[in-house]
């Protein structure tokens, strides 16, 4: 965004608060990094982050709401991922960002 006309507006401002305010939880961002290469089940984002089923379900009930994973039935399964490649590219970016070594200005 280059200048004030390219601002969001009000609305778009409150939801962009809201979703940084979804991505504060660790829980939830470390779903959201085992979900970046592919769509995984509840039962597998469990067990691989050692959590309850029923915590993973609440996260990611909360994420897709706010469109940052999506959900896709197989069978009896439902796998999530990432939404988009911009949830997945800003998740990337934001980590590379924090690993860099930056100078105190």
């Amino acid at each position: 965004m280059s200048g004030a006309d390219d601002a969001p507006s009000q609305h778009d401002i409150a939801i962009l608060a809201e979703t940084f305010r979804l991505l504060g939880d660790p829980t939830r961002l470390r779903i959201m990094f085992h979900c970046l290469d592919a769509p995984k089940s509840v039962g597998d984002i469990a067990a691989s982050l050692e959590l309850s089923q029923t915590l993973v379900s609440h996260h990611l009930r909360l994420l897709r709401g706010a469109r940052l994973v999506r959900a896709e039935r197989q069978a009896r399964q439902v796998f999530y991922q990432l939404s988009d490649r911009h949830v997945s590219d800003m998740l990337r970016d934001m980590a590379r960002h924090i690993g860099e070594d930056h100078d105190e200005d």
